[in-house]
């Protein structure tokens, strides 16, 4: 199990982005999406700061965020990529169960995801990283690139909306 000072705190400022979205979102009345927090167990603590220096997580988390979008139920997580291959490595056998029985009960999985060398955002439909999944554990390779990406599913910068997934959630809807 990772710590909590090992390299999966990458993504903070993808995270704060998000988190900031989301709040945006809420105050609008357009969703309502909670980041989930992975629980922690602290082993040391900095007794003059009284920070956490060391802790390990108590249990596998399933995704960032969990909500609804207009009765939609919705779950997804975010991550950052700083070159052009994403390694399917960054996402988690359970996650890819949690977010396939999530869809399974009619609810909308994705990833969102933030190419740092491009600054580009991208909405990842399940689907889309289902079939990347699978190529992976069929014995292809394990990561895809920017270039095998559905162009249309960019996220663009709006209206005081930093990752304004919501455009390509409702296009998500509307191809199924």
């Amino acid at each position: 199990m990772p710590s909590w000072n090992s390299r999966g705190l990458r993504g903070s400022t993808l995270e704060e982005l998000v988190n900031l979205t989301n709040e945006k979102y809420r105050a609008n009345h357009l969703a309502l999406i909670q980041k989930i927090p992975t629980p922690i167990k602290p082993i040391n603590i900095d007794k003059a700061t009284r920070h956490i220096t060391l802790a390990y997580f108590e249990q596998r988390s399933t995704v960032d965020y969990i909500g609804a979008v207009q009765g939609i139920p919705v779950c997804f997580d975010a991550k950052e990529c700083a070159t052009d291959t994403f390694p399917l490595q960054n996402i988690h056998e359970h996650q890819m169960q949690f977010m396939k029985e999530f869809e399974e009960q009619g609810g909308v999985a994705f990833l969102l995801i933030y190419y740092s060398n491009k600054n580009y955002f991208y909405y990842l439909r399940f689907k889309e990283l289902e079939t990347f999944w699978e190529r992976a554990q069929q014995g292809g390779r394990k990561s895809f690139r920017y270039e095998e990406l559905t162009p249309c599913y960019e996220i663009s910068t709006n209206n005081g909306v930093f990752v304004h997934y919501l455009e390509m959630l409702n296009q998500d809807l509307a191809s199924r």
